[in-house]
């Protein structure tokens, strides 16, 4: 009795003992954008999440070398956080998760070179993880979702996602810049702040919007299309404002409402062919109730379920990669140092998914 247990086996012959009764400890390590967190996971219950966000002034965007600069400064006081926030020690991890990808790459970098690090030091199993399937794993766990389409948001990423057959197939993406990248950049012409974050402004000020102003609505089947909303906008926003012909919570108000109209029919497109029942909006444009709200309103028509989270898990974090990294672990997944590189393109549906049925 107790003896039960699950080998865990590296590419170079390593191999780690993970019993099977025993409390599963992973810490998770993200900074693939301006955002740098450490998690701690045990058995589904998230022990600590601190995180720390790189501000940049109104108008400007954050640059690769800055923001991982920026990481190298704050990690390890983000780590020493976590660890106490946790009441664990080195000695109570199992395994030590890091995005791999996708994301910026000097900011990707600074975090692997930590984690393989603090891998070696407490002689602890490595393990890289895809951000994206951190984001749908972190919605699964706290929303207790079972099988949902999918709708993964973000200032890099939108993508409407589906599980079968062992992968998390893309049934829809953005054909060129994601939501928030469109969201982000469009703050930046109307000088809106950083600070928490231009997403977060833009939707406190659209709540203010009265007008509705058209702009392109640029559906293509399963995909979508932002870059031209984005020009759009950018050309029309200095010729309406200057003339008073709206005001920059009108601007807010309409372009919100436009591309989340489009990604709400994209998702119901592949809720359609899925069969499925249950919504999941995750990532940091996930936060936004607003989307929730629209989103909300077609599952209802359709009889469905709309699960989503607050910004503590929308919001790229530490946990979303231990949680990840625990469903991986516990299935058999190590990475080897040799093969702990990381990668600005990786996409979702290429990770074979061994923790699900």
């Amino acid at each position: 009795q107790g003896f039960l247990s699950t080998l865990l086996l590296s590419s170079n012959g390593s191999c780690f003992i993970l019993p099977a009764e025993t409390m599963t400890v992973v810490i998770g390590f993200e900074g693939s954008a301006n955002k740098i967190g450490v998690g701690i996971i045990r058995d589904g219950e998230v022990l600590s999440n601190p995180r720390r966000t790189y501000i940049t002034p109104p108008g400007q965007g954050f640059l690769p070398g800055e923001t991982a600069k920026h990481h190298r400064s704050v990690i390890l006081t983000v780590l020493q956080e976590a660890l106490d926030e946790a009441g664990l020690k080195a000695a109570d991890i199992d395994c030590v998760a890091y995005t791999k990808g996708p994301g910026m790459g000097a900011p990707l970098v600074t975090v692997a070179i930590v984690a393989r690090t603090v891998a070696q030091l407490w002689g602890k199993p490595l393990l890289g993880v895809n951000h994206c399937i951190g984001h749908i794993e972190m919605g699964r766990l706290i929303t207790n979702s079972e099988n949902p389409t999918v709708l993964y948001v973000s200032g890099g990423n939108t993508q409407v996602i589906a599980y079968s057959e062992r992968r998390y197939r893309i049934f829809g993406e953005t054909i060129d810049i994601a939501v928030g990248n469109c969201l982000d950049r469009f703050a930046r012409v109307i000088k809106i702040s950083n600070d928490p974050s231009p997403g977060y402004n833009i939707e406190q000020m659209a709540k203010k919007g009265t007008k509705y102003i058209e702009l392109p609505y640029t559906v293509k089947g399963m995909d979508v299309s932002f870059s031209g909303i984005l020009s759009y906008i950018e050309d029309a926003a200095h010729k309406l404002l200057s003339t008073s012909q709206c005001t920059p919570e009108d601007l807010c108000f309409s372009l919100q409402e436009t591309v989340f109209a489009m990604l709400v029919e994209i998702t119901e497109r592949a809720m359609a062919h899925c069969g499925s029942q249950e919504v999941l909006i995750v990532g940091g444009v996930g936060c936004n109730l607003r989307l929730q709200e629209m989103m909300g309103v077609m599952c209802k028509e359709r009889g469905a379920r709309l699960f989503a989270t607050d910004e503590s898990f929308c919001i790229d974090n530490g946990a979303m990669i231990a949680q990840a990294g625990w469903e991986m672990f516990r299935s058999g997944h190590v990475t080897e140092l040799s093969d702990s590189w990381i990668t600005q393109r990786y996409r979702t549906d290429e990770v074979e998914v061994t923790w699900r049925d």
